[in-house]
């Protein structure tokens, strides 16, 4: 009888340690920006939207009334889908599965919004014109001399900044974990050796700082507030 040999079977390989850190840290890349880039837009959408959009005068008597009007008084529309952006971005980490990505693409569509009302009112006299209306006493009463600034612009970039999150969210928020009410006592034993080590082991538990989840959304708020890098792989 002739030997036979035994020729071994390739198997599938499984991604490794390496592979599924690299993927873990992506996630939480995309997380980090999409909470920088959420609270940057919803912050300047409202402030720019507060701020004087357009300028001119009111022709009153012999002379001219300089008349200004802000963001508010073109559009409130900017303003109130950057508070509903703001609170999107919190609540997608509130709900899990198909809740996110509905909550994800309304971030993403208040910030779509916000960038077109400020682009559209950009360009808008009703404001001005009404409040020469007003100051005149003649509802036929326009502006003159009509001047705007870029504020309207930077409102706009606010809306795109809060889009950009969104968008994060819609193709990264499933890997994202939800907000946990899980807390950890600082200093617990977590083995045996902790448990039996006398005081000095005690000691050395209860002086030992918790680890930081960088899975965790808080987690990552509270190292952005403290000036580090979420990102960074510990």
């Amino acid at each position: 009888m002739g030997c036979v040999s035994a020729v071994p079977v390739p198997q599938p390989r499984t991604a490794g340690p390496a592979a599924t850190a690299r993927s873990g840290g992506g996630g939480r890349r995309a997380l980090a920006a999409a909470l920088l880039l959420g609270a940057a837009g919803a912050a300047v959408a409202l402030i720019a939207s507060g701020q004087i959009w357009a300028e001119g005068t009111a022709a009153v008597g012999g002379g001219s009334v300089p008349l200004d009007a802000d963001g508010r008084d073109v559009t409130g529309v900017p303003a109130a889908l950057g508070i509903v952006g703001l609170a999107a971005l919190v609540a997608v980490f509130a709900v899990r599965g198909a809740g996110r990505l509905l909550v994800a693409a309304l971030l993403a569509l208040s910030g779509a919004g916000a960038a077109v009302a400020a682009f559209l009112g950009a360009s808008d006299s009703a404001a001005l014109d009404e409040k020469a209306a007003k100051t005149t006493g003649d509802s036929a009463a326009t502006v003159d001399a009509l001047t705007h600034t870029a504020w309207p612009y930077v409102t706009a970039v606010g809306g795109v900044l809060i889009l950009l999150a969104g968008a994060l969210a819609l193709l990264y928020g499933r890997r994202w974990p939800g907000m946990s009410g899980r807390y950890e006592r600082p200093g617990a034993p977590t083995g045996a050796g902790g448990s039996g080590g006398g005081p000095g082991g005690r000691g050395r538990a209860a002086r030992t700082a918790p680890a930081v989840d960088p899975d965790r959304p808080e987690d990552l708020w509270k190292a952005l507030d403290r000036g580090e890098d979420p990102t960074r792989e510990s």
